[in-house]
Order: structure tokens, then C-alpha cells, then sequence
């Protein structure tokens, strides 16, 4: 009989998944940067080969690019069938068994989505597809979040963690992450929104900051480590931010030149891409373990309100049994 322990087993394949997923996002942020999208006019087929032999290794960069993310994403197909079967094989718990098939669900959309944004020759396909990526990679890193240890065992001092006030604060920085998130695909894939982009970048930075703050001012320690690497990633996409757009548009002042696809804006507008996604999938860990974090405490209150009522009973009959 399967019992709700945890199993080393399923978390680290969990883990790996979202790691290996980490290969075609960035593949595929690559492609868009250097608009490489439209590489190849089928799909499935590449150049009318079968996906697997396609002559990989002597095509030209921008299809070795595009082919290498097709592939990349097949890898991530093959271990999104794997973690479902695992889960489904070895985890108690419905409702994660329910997300691990939501995570290859998603992973077969995500595939669909890139195949036709491929035969529509469409943008907004493309802007779709990088946005809804952030959701599948945060939806498999939550499945890694919800298997792993700290989450199967309750969390020292939950009767005083005090999180209820940052349920939704969290919810609200999430919100306002994937916005800005979306925000950013529309300027990459379409061209727009370039302010609405940058003003929504301060807004974000005020929610993270209030965010840590609310987090250092609570006993819950388990929420400290997300918040804070919370911070740490705003700070750097912020940076990242700054450099692409140096590299995109020039700095008058001191003589910097942009060069379209240079090696620098590349890698910058590349890396802003990313670290955006990872930048929500934080978001959302640290909401999870808020959520997880509230509910053992509204838990953990009735039983200490049972416990003192049985103890004052048992006092009551102790007492009454010593008088009689």
C-alpha cells in the first residue's frame, strides 16, 4: 500500500526534468534573439526529413539552432512521460499525480504551440509559445517543490510562522511577475510596449522588496531562502535589463556604438529571457511554500486547541477520582 512519505527517487527525476527543461528554453531564447524562428518552413519535418535524420551536424547555424530546440524539446517530451509514469506508478497523493500529468499535458501543448507558430509563419504564435513556457517550467518546478523533503515534512514552528498577511502578497508579486514576463515577449516578438516594459520593471522590484521584507519580519523561516533569492534575481535581470538595452540602442554619452547581434547583445538579451522565466518560477515556489506554510498552521491550531481540552478533562477526572 503506498503511504505519503518521501521518496528520494521521485523528487531527484522531478528535479532532473526541470533541469533538462532548462535546454530547450534557453535553445529557444537563443532562436528568437538571433529570429531564427522560421528556419525551417515545416513541421513536423525538417527540410522534409524525418525529425531524427535530419543531417543535424552540417546544417547552417540558424538551423543547427532551430533543429538542436526541436530536439531538445523531444528530450523533454521523453522525461515528461517518464516523471508521469513514475508518479502515477509511486505517488500517493492525487493531487500531485494530477500535476505530473498536467506537466506532460502541457509539454505536448507547448510542442503544438512551436509546430504551429512554425506553419502560420505568426509572431504572436511565437510570443505565445516563449509565454507559455514560463508556466510548463514553473509548473515542473513546483511538481519538484511539492515531492521534496522540506515540503513532505512539517516545518519547525509552524504555530508561529505568521503567514497568512503574505498569502496575498505572494499571489500579487506572482501576478505582477508574469505580467511584466509577457510584457517582455511582446517586445521581443512584436516590437511593442518598450515603456509599459520598463515602467512595469519598477513595480515589480516594489512587490519583490516588500516581499522580503514581510518574509524577515515573519518567524517563517522556510520562506526566507525563495524571498531572498527573490531579491538576488530581480537584482541581476534588472542589470541584465540595462546591458540589453545598451546593446540594443547605444550609449551616446560614452561613445558605445550598438552592433546588431553582437556578441554581447546576444548573450544579454538571451540571458534576460531566461533569467525572467526563472524569475517567476521563483515567484511561484515562494507562494507555494506560503500556501503550504498556512495550511499546516490552520492545521496545527485545532490540534493544540484538542490537546488542551483533552488535557484540562483529563485533569477534571483526575481531580474527581481523587475526591471520590
Amino acid at each position: 500500500m503506498k503511504t505519503e512519505e518521501y521518496q528520494p527517487h521521485l523528487h531527484y527525476f522531478a528535479v532532473a526534468t526541470a533541469c533538462v527543461a532548462l535546454l530547450p528554453i534557453v535553445v529557444g531564447a537563443l532562436v528568437t534573439t538571433m529570429n531564427w524562428g522560421m528556419a525551417f518552413r515545416d513541421w513536423p519535418t525538417s527540410e522534409g526529413y524525418n525529425m531524427f535524420f535530419y543531417p543535424w551536424l552540417e546544417a547552417a547555424v540558424d538551423k543547427f539552432a532551430e533543429h538542436g530546440h526541436r530536439l531538445a524539446g523531444i528530450v523533454i517530451g521523453l522525461f515528461s512521460v517518464v516523471l508521469t509514469a513514475l508518479m502515477l506508478w509511486k505517488e500517493p497523493r492525487r493531487w500531485v499525480r494530477g500535476i505530473a500529468t498536467l506537466v506532460l499535458f502541457a509539454v505536448i501543448l507547448q510542442g503544438l504551440l512551436g509546430g504551429q507558430r512554425v506553419l502560420f509563419d505568426e509572431r504572436l504564435l511565437a510570443m505565445v509559445h516563449g509565454s507559455f513556457a514560463a508556466l510548463v517550467f514553473a509548473l515542473m518546478a513546483s511538481l519538484a517543490l511539492v515531492t521534496g523533503r522540506s515540503w513532505m515534512t512539517p516545518t519547525a514552528g509552524v504555530r508561529d510562522a505568521g503567514v497568512r498577511r503574505l498569502k496575498p502578497l505572494a499571489v500579487a508579486t506572482s501576478v505582477v511577475i508574469f505580467a511584466q514576463y509577457l510584457l517582455g515577449g511582446l517586445l521581443r516578438h512584436l516590437g511593442t510596449a518598450l515603456y509599459e516594459h520598463l515602467a512595469m520593471a519598477v513595480l515589480v522590484l516594489l512587490f519583490v522588496v516588500m516581499t522580503v521584507v514581510f518574509t524577515s519580519h515573519s518567524q517563517a523561516t522556510w520562506l526566507r531562502r525563495p524571498a531572498y533569492a527573490l531579491l538576488a534575481i530581480v537584482l541581476l535581470q534588472l542589470s541584465l535589463g540595462a546591458g540589453a538595452w545598451v546593446t540594443k540602442f547605444g550609449f551616446a554619452s560614452v561613445g558605445y556604438v550598438a552592433v546588431q547581434h553582437s556578441v554581447p547583445q546576444i548573450v544579454l538579451r538571451t540571458a534576460h529571457t531566461v533569467v525572467g522565466m526563472l524569475l517567476f518560477t521563483t515567484s511561484i515556489v515562494y507562494t507555494l511554500r506560503v500556501f503550504r506554510l498556512d495550511s499546516l498552521q490552520r492545521n496545527a491550531i485545532p490540534l493544540s486547541k484538542r490537546t488542551a481540552r483533552e488535557g484540562r478533562l483529563s485533569s477534571t477526572f483526575s481531580v474527581s477520582g481523587g475526591v471520590g
